[in-house]
């Protein structure tokens, strides 16, 4: 196991690539990231009741910054009961900080959208809509921003992580639990995984209740091949089924009346 001090590292303050024995430069994984486009097939057991994405869609200047970003989609469901969420995030290329967070969530007639634009530099973050301003955590990354912070770090099956860098403070320690390797096969090919088990405070798509267990690829390209979340209605499992050019356009279309990004 590793010391308590590198579990922790995030909480003292460091830059969280330069924590990790991969390349710390924002090049680095802004390269790893570019033009990707990963698409998902959404399984209930051997039904398929739905599809998945995550895309990168450019670099964006957030305030002044430079940030990629990155968008996650997921529909699926049937009559009784669907979905479809929408999670935008903006990360500094410099920093690997989260600038903005944007949540679509429309599941089973729930409806949840928020827009959160955060500071990393002056340590707060601004709910739009809500007459508020809040501390924010030092490094801060948002849900959809762990998703890829999660690739970029070196995973050893048995270790359990620690970050006290989700923007919301109340919502920290994130714990990642390294479980195993395993191999898949998948309709994209065949691919050697680490199994981990990310856990964010609150409501969010990693919340504690979803026990989620994503399964990123052991090879230099880090992909998120298989992602399993458990709602409501039934535990959906994103199997990756093709890596595009381009994003199909039906995956880029907005859950419902609120305007873009």
């Amino acid at each position: 196991m590793r010391t308590a001090a590198s579990l922790l590292v995030i909480s003292v303050g460091v830059a969280p690539l330069a924590a990790q024995s991969d390349s710390a430069s924002g090049e680095h994984w802004a390269t790893l990231f570019a033009n990707e486009t990963l698409v998902y097939e959404a399984k209930f057991g051997f039904i398929t009741l739905g599809s998945g994405m995550m895309h990168t869609a450019g670099i964006d200047t957030v305030r002044g910054t430079p940030a990629l970003h990155v968008i996650f989609v997921l529909k699926g469901g049937g009559v009784i009961y669907s979905l479809h969420d929408r999670m935008d995030s903006w990360i500094g290329l410099d920093d690997f900080a989260s600038r903005r967070f944007v949540q679509d969530l429309h599941e089973g007639g729930n409806e949840y959208y928020r827009v959160f634009d955060i500071f990393p530099d002056s340590g707060y973050y601004i709910q739009q809509g809500v007459d508020s301003v809040l501390p924010a955590a030092a490094n801060p990354l948002d849900d959809y921003a762990f998703f890829y912070f999660a690739r970029t770090l070196k995973l050893v099956p048995g270790d359990t992580l620690k970050f006290n860098n989700y923007f919301r403070p109340d919502r920290n320690p994130v714990i990642l639990e390294v479980l195993e390797r395993d191999t898949l096969d998948l309709p994209a090919g065949r691919f050697p995984t680490i199994v981990t088990h990310p856990v964010i405070k609150g409501r969010g798509i990693l919340a504690e209740g979803k026990e989620a267990r994503m399964w990123i690829s052991d090879d230099d390209r880090r992909l998120m091949v298989q992602l399993k979340i458990k709602f409501s209605f039934a535990t959906i499992t994103l199997r990756l089924k093709s890596i595009v050019a381009e994003p199909p356009e039906d995956m880029l279309l907005r859950p419902g009346k609120y305007p873009g990004s």
